[in-house]
């Protein structure tokens, strides 16, 4: 089969997101016009992950390796390298500043690296690793709240950033099990993030709002204000838990509780109708019940209330709740429970909406679900990272020439 061969001359990208509850690999190519086709999708459920964190090494590496064969065939290519996606409790993040002279009388692409440097230049324990340094804005001399400083004049400029670190050896565990599947691994992306790529408008992003990823294991969450990310959090609970208290209160396996969820469960109980009933399998081979739907809901409820309050508190904690003038986006596979968007809305007293991945081409219906917007992101994220590479292997090269000239070797 001569597929590797083309995938060398097919500009091809793969983001990868080993979540709490399946292992996602999306297939993109990236189109002459610099747009992302999705042309494979694998999807499996995870074993061994918990809390977005590796529990057992071999369970997650055989679901990684049968999500990624999936996306292999669709393809039609060999995978080699990822884009893959991170999350877990122990992601934090902070806001830093750094200021630089201004070496010429105007900033230039080296001064502007130079003050992001300096603002990472923070003390950082042995065990974290630094993820992402994310620009929010620049100030030249009196002028702020800038995007682009260069070629302004000025004096000296100042760099606000964003930085999202996370502890090395959940990184490494993560990496390991991609690695033992024969891939290298692009870059390690939060998953929040990656979700925002594929979610977000521009314009929300200006107005302010709040993405949450919610997924099996965890809830992402990140806040934007004035285009640039703000504050980002990880919390250890999300749709599992659901599926744990229906599996308790209603004494059947977890299986049957994910299916019962899916099927017919509501977040808020005013949605469910007390006419419809729902069978419930038993454990160790008793005769299955019937119960009611709305009692169903009734279970269900009180725990995304518990988990729209959390959200609602981490908002708070980041003191720009005043600022998210678009609302909320829930994303992530547990955001499509019936009522849930009504429910928030209630409970978060603003504009709230399901987020779709977007901005992509090809095999669409494949990823027009919330489930899929962390590894579409990916392809998103990590599209615009060859872009820019690209423009940066240029511009050296134009300096080196420039450079020659001047006779400067």
């Amino acid at each position: 089969m001569n597929s590797s061969a083309k995938a060398n001359d097919r500009n091809l990208i793969v983001g990868l997101d080993v979540g709490t509850s399946k292992v996602v690999a999306v297939v993109g190519e990236i189109t002459p016009d610099q747009q992302i086709s999705i042309v494979g999708v694998g999807h499996h459920a995870s074993h061994g992950m918990d809390k977005g964190g590796v529990n057992d090494l071999n369970l997650v590496i055989g679901s990684v390796q049968r999500a990624i064969n999936e996306a292999e065939l669709m393809a039609d290519c060999r995978i080699s390298s990822v884009y893959l996606a991170i999350s877990g409790k122990h992601i934090s993040c902070q806001n830093e500043s750094g200021m630089v002279p201004i070496n010429d009388s105007e900033v230039t692409a080296d001064d502007v690296e130079n003050v992001i440097h300096a603002a990472k230049a923070v003390p950082m324990a042995a065990e974290r690793k630094m993820l992402h340094v994310l620009p929010q804005e620049f100030s030249v001399d009196m002028q702020e709240g800038i995007k682009s400083p260069v070629g302004m004049s000025g004096v000296r400029m100042e760099a606000k950033v964003h930085i999202v670190t996370c502890a090395n050896d959940m990184a490494k565990n993560i990496v390991k099990c991609v690695e033992r599947c024969e891939l290298k691994e692009d870059q390690l992306i939060f998953s929040a993030l990656a979700s925002s790529y594929s979610v977000l408008t521009d314009d929300e992003r200006e107005l302010g709002v709040c993405v949450v990823d919610m997924g099996g294991g965890t809830l992402d969450i990140a806040i934007y204000v004035n285009g640039a990310i703000r504050h980002s959090a990880v919390l250890p609970i999300a749709g599992n838990q659901v599926t744990n208290d229906i599996a308790k209160i209603f004494r059947t396996p977890i299986s049957h509780a994910e299916d019962i969820k899916v099927k017919y469960g509501a977040a808020y109980r005013n949605l469910a109708s007390a006419e419809e009933s729902i069978e419930v399998p038993s454990v160790g081979g008793r005769p299955s019940r019937t119960m009611s739907r709305h009692m169903l809901a009734e279970v269900i409820e009180p725990r995304y209330q518990e988990i729209f309050e959390l959200i609602l508190d981490e908002i708070r904690k980041s003191g720009l709740g005043d600022q998210i003038a678009a609302g909320i986006v829930l994303t992530g596979g547990t955001s499509k429970m019936t009522g849930a968007v009504e429910y928030a809305e209630q409970i978060f007293q603003m504009p709230v909406r399901i987020g779709t991945p977007v901005g992509v081409k090809g095999l669409t219906e494949y990823v027009q679900d919330p489930s899929y917007a962390t590894a579409v992101g990916l392809l998103l994220y990590g599209m615009e990272k060859q872009q820019s590479n690209d423009e940066e292997k240029e511009q050296s090269w134009w300096h080196r020439i420039a450079s020659w000239f001047k006779g400067e070797f």
